[in-house]
């Protein structure tokens, strides 16, 4: 097949759904099929061009108060001049901003069959930027953009739900995988904690992923607080960047910033710690818990994405109900303090994810495709109002 994926946010940036995406695409290129990727352009690029995947790199700029962040403009008729001179039997749109809404508009003009994918909650990212009003405004639009395609794709039951809540029904699952050889307990270094000041024994508290606002980072802050009140040693390792990076080293010296990292390096930071904090309310899913658990660190989260999914109350890490801030604060610092405790978890957060495999997950994503594609391999491609 000839799948098109459409996204705006794609490595070298360093996030989620950046990730997932490019997994998908090298996944079906690894199939045999011929990915055509759309995507801002970029002057940096991490990896050079690949076999199978053909890129188009469409207008984009940085959002506001987030540079390190772009969304693609409007180019429905660009798309649809590159969608007629090549037909994709599919196409994938990762992210529902302006490049998104052109092509799910420019596959619907064509009778190509689209699916969207629910990466992001841009909904409640507004009240962490000072647009809370626009609340409504932006779920509902996230409302219609899902309703326009041929199905929505989700990695949890909790998102399906939601998205039906929302008047979106052509929902469809499918689950995110870790890779076990790049992440894994094996990857644990002595000498990087050595240069982070601990032993084996000193709780190291790790954090991955942007540091923004929207994380909720004070809980965060707190939980690691009240762990170095019972153990004055404790570290907290930050791994990413962000808009929040700066004001939170300012008013945590203390803290040890390592700026993005990739490849082995993230495996090994990963498994050179203890404890994996994840305060946010504001995720999809959550894929570094995911790489946390693979890595040997038990997780502290709220019970939403992943760790609904995943976390094993007590067994391989804790699960929090939302609202319940200081639950989640004593929690963190009782783990944190309790060595066998927190070994035994991260023990049995390795084993419970060591099924996840990506190969899976790019099969599931590949029949979806296919099966939306045979919907409509007989109909005759009509134009239809955008």
């Amino acid at each position: 097949m000839r799948i098109g994926i459409v996204s705006e946010t794609y490595p070298p940036e360093v996030n989620g759904v950046a990730l997932t995406v490019r997994a998908l695409a090298q996944g079906m290129a690894r199939r045999g099929h011929t990915v055509d990727l759309v995507r801002p352009y970029r002057a940096e690029r991490d990896t050079a061009p690949e076999a199978s995947i053909e890129t188009l790199d469409a207008t984009g700029v940085s959002l506001p108060r987030y540079s390190g962040l772009r969304f693609g403009l409007p180019a429905r008729f660009t798309l649809e001049r590159r969608w007629r001179e090549v037909r994709p039997d599919a196409i994938y749109v990762a992210t529902e901003g302006p490049l998104g809404w052109s092509a799910v508009s420019a596959a619907r003009r064509l009778g190509i069959p689209v699916s969207t994918g629910f990466h992001t909650r841009f909904d409640t990212y507004a009240d962490h930027y000072g647009i809370g009003l626009l609340t409504p405004l932006v779920r509902g639009y996230l409302a219609r953009f899902h309703r326009r395609s041929g199905s929505t794709l989700v990695p949890t039951n909790a998102l399906a739900d939601e998205l039906a809540s929302m008047g979106v029904h052509n929902v469809r699952l499918l689950r995110r995988a870790v890779d076990t050889r790049q992440f894994h307990p094996s990857r644990r270094d002595a000498s990087l904690r050595a240069q982070w000041g601990v032993d084996e024994d000193t709780p190291v508290v790790l954090y991955v992923g942007r540091i923004a606002p929207e994380k909720n980072l004070p809980l965060a802050v707190a939980a690691f607080r009240a762990l170095q009140r019972r153990v004055p040693d404790a570290r907290y390792v930050w791994v990413g960047d962000g808009p929040a990076r700066a004001a939170l080293a300012e008013a945590n010296p203390d803290f040890i910033f390592t700026g993005v990292q990739r490849g082995d390096v993230l495996a090994a930071t990963y498994a050179s710690a203890d404890l994996f904090v994840f305060p946010s309310l504001s995720e999809t899913f959550g894929n570094v818990l995911l790489e946390a658990m693979a890595s040997g660190l038990p997780v502290v989260a709220y019970s939403e994405g992943a760790a609904r999914e995943h976390i094993h109350n007590g067994q391989n890490g804790i699960r929090v109900v939302p609202g319940n801030e200081a639950g989640f604060i004593e929690r963190s610092a009782a783990l944190g303090a309790d060595i066998p405790t927190r070994r035994t978890m991260g023990t049995a957060a390795c084993i419970s994810v060591s099924s996840l495999s990506p190969d899976v997950v790019i099969a599931d994503f590949e029949g979806l495709l296919r099966s939306l594609a045979e919907e409509t391999r007989h109909e005759r491609p009509a134009a239809i109002v955008a």
